[in-house]
């Protein structure tokens, strides 16, 4: 509370300082330097990726602020500064969604498609704190709109073939807009047998089929309102983890939201103040997933272990103009119940059924008020502050579930209230092609619904059984970043690094007192915090057009990770780099790229780490642009890890091998 204090002070200090001094006229909108993947609308998105039709996974890591832990060929989970789900943030459209299964099977990726998204917002630490508290960071994920205009009726067809897993996909996407009202339509179904890691040795149970439909429709109430629905079906089915005892035979989402957008004719309240936009949106979210181990041989008792999560929620952005202040206020609320269950089946039909609630029906109410000042010092540089302060709820609501976290924790109650700080400030320069930025942060979360009530997970990384703890503390970040730029016409650079100091970082710690209830496991771990830990990121990217027809791009990423014992934490990657060298002449363009990871030497045994070799793999790509009376069809072949290199990375769980050659075709047809 003492840091957070500090922070808020500092804060102010320097605000009224700014702010005493001579008043800037605003001439120009502040730069924000937060990453941005831009994939492309429809029309274009052929014509701007490499393999157009790979999963929204293969595109995040673009970034050099994300990787991902593989579990098997689907359903990747994002990590972002090397911090997992329960420390980052992952919205679409600002939405706040959660998955079902205790396992991470269903990371909120998962359920969109790239096809019907323009752009993922990265943002670094608290930065990412407008849609709640988080810790790394934040990804908003953020689907294809149309805009107002006479275009009409337009059409595309997607179709792709990988011959690694046999995957054979299909997609059509259908829009219509005139003056007042749109809708766009887009539809992508995947089919995928099991792939094959280098030297076409296959990798059982990595199967999976899914579809996924979005439907966006928005109709103009007049010049300045608009009303907005939209809904997301996916379902994936069959799909197999072969780094994990279990697989899915069920993942299904159904994602739902209605927006109301107000832009003012004339933006000015007074002389000074003004206000750009008004956005409100209410939305509704559920998600089922069922584990399935009936398809696995030798199974020692089987388990059904169904979860369901709805999340109710809503948020309310004003956007506005006061002098030289740029600012922004979200006050922003979410209800969710998350429950999940296992029934175990002795392999005895005289014996009796074994049941337990791993989440026992929790129900999290969160509201939060995120304010924004970016402040245009002048024409090249900008100041920006920002604050959040939110209340996080949770209560047990199955007296079964209640009852049996009470045999760990006798004078637990049934509900806990927490409040939630985050602070952050940055100061961002740019001019004549020279930038650089650098800010600090403060900020909070709360223990996930597996840290604070999970009973008896299983986590086959490690082989413990892990016990949630509601007695935990908030866990805070201090964090620290810096970037340094430099661009011209045909060259660019961007150096960036963060720092990281968590204190109360919540870990599991074995418990020898306690038996493990899973077969073969190793004991039990209870979940705790550690007094600190730290972690460092530091990205370079680079880009050069060497002239009219060939350009090179470079990224190299270090990170580290220690706890407040000198260990190290677990899923920190190695050195990461890759390099790539294109090639455009009129319709025709070709890449070819190299990326890989030095050793990971600097492991952690204790979280069930293992050393991981270096590898370097080699891909190629080549598209060609028709036109035909109006219409487009876009081909793009290429070879994946040409060289059928043998590989497994850090973050691939149980060390199970990615994909070895793979050669894919993609075909998109718009009119």
């Amino acid at each position: 509370m003492k840091k957070t204090v500090l922070f808020i002070a500092l804060h102010f200090i320097v605000a009224v300082s700014l702010y005493s001094q001579e008043k800037v006229k605003d001439t120009t909108t502040p730069k924000d330097l937060n990453e941005v993947i831009v994939i492309g609308r429809k029309s274009q998105l052929s014509q701007k990726q490499v393999k157009p039709l790979a999963t929204i996974e293969e595109y995040l890591q673009q970034s050099g602020k994300i990787e991902m832990i593989k579990r098997g060929g689907y359903a990747w989970e994002p990590i972002i500064n090397n911090m997992a789900t329960e420390r980052t943030l992952i919205t679409i459209d600002g939405m706040r969604i959660f998955g079902a299964c205790t396992d991470k099977m269903d990371p909120i990726t998962s359920y969109i498609e790239i096809s019907n998204l323009s752009e993922a917002t990265i943002k670094s630490g608290q930065q990412g704190s407008c849609h709640g508290a988080t810790i790394g960071g934040a990804i908003d994920l953020k689907r294809n709109r149309s805009s107002f205009n006479d275009l009409g009726w337009k059409a595309s067809v997607n179709s792709g073939f990988e011959t690694n897993s046999n995957q054979k996909i299909f997609g059509t996407a259908v829009n219509y807009v005139d003056k007042t009202f749109y809708v766009d339509t887009d539809f992508m179904h995947r089919d995928a047998g099991n792939y094959k890691g280098g030297d076409n040795q296959e990798v059982l149970f990595s199967q999976f089929r899914k579809f996924n439909i979005s439907v966006t429709s928005g109709f103009l109430l007049n010049e300045n309102k608009l009303i907005e629905g939209s809904i997301i079906y996916d379902k994936a089915t069959d799909v197999g983890y072969p780094a994990l005892p279990m697989d899915i035979s069920l993942a299904e989402a159904l994602i739902t939201s209605l927006k109301f957008e107000y832009t003012p004719k004339s933006e000015k309240i007074s002389s000074d103040l003004a206000m750009t936009s008004w956005e409100t949106k209410i939305y509704y979210n559920t998600i089922t997933h069922r584990m399935d181990d009936t398809k696995r041989p030798f199974v020692p008792i089987h388990m059904d272990m169904p979860g369901w999560s709805d999340t109710y929620g809503f948020y309310s952005k004003v956007k506005g103009v006061f002098e030289n202040h740029h600012f922004i206020a979200d006050l922003n609320s979410f209800y969710n119940r998350s429950i999940a269950e296992m029934t175990m089946y002795p392999s005895d039909p005289n014996e009796n059924l074994m049941f337990m609630f791993t989440w026992p029906d929790v129900r999290t109410f969160y509201g939060s008020l995120f304010l924004e000042d970016n402040i245009a010092l002048n024409s090249n540089s900008s100041l920006k502050f920002s604050a959040s302060l939110a209340h996080h709820f949770n209560e047990v609501a199955d007296e079964l579930g209640l009852e049996s976290l009470q045999i760990f924790y006798p004078n637990m109650s049934e509900s806990k209230s927490r409040v939630l700080n985050s602070v952050s400030s940055n100061y961002a320069y740019s001019q004549k092609g020279f930038e650089y930025g650098f800010g600090v942060a403060y900020g909070e979360r709360a223990p996930s619904v597996s840290e604070g009530y999970g009973f008896y997970l299983f986590n086959s990384f490690d082989q413990y059984d892990y016990i949630g703890n509601p007695g935990l503390k908030n866990e805070s970040s201090i964090e620290g970043n810096a970037s340094l730029g430099y661009s011209t016409k045909k060259f660019s650079t961007k150096l960036t690094s963060s720092y990281f100091h968590i204190s109360n970082y919540i870990v599991g710690k074995p418990d020898a007192t306690v038996l493990p209830m899973t077969i073969g496991a190793s004991g039990i771990k209870i979940y705790t915090a550690l007094d600190y830990a730290a972690i460092i990121n530091t990205d370079l990217n680079l880009e050069y057009q060497i002239n009219d027809h060939f350009k090179t791009k470079g990224q190299l990423v270090y990170n580290y990770g220690k706890d407040f014992e000198d260990k190290n934490l677990p899923f920190i990657s190695p050195l990461r780099y890759s390099a790539s060298l294109n090639y455009k002449i009129d319709r025709f363009s070709s890449e070819i790229m190299v990326q890989g990871n030095a050793t990971q030497s600097q492991f952690s045994p204790f979280y069930g780490e293992d050393r991981t070799p270096d590898y370097a793999i080699l891909n190629l790509a080549t598209s060609y642009l028709f036109a035909i009376d109006g219409s487009k069809l876009n081909v793009r072949a290429g070879i994946e890890n040409i060289l059928d290199t043998y590989y497994s990375t850090f973050s691939d769980w149980n060390n199970i091998p990615r994909s070895g050659r793979n050669f894919y075709l993609n075909v998109t047809f718009s009119y």
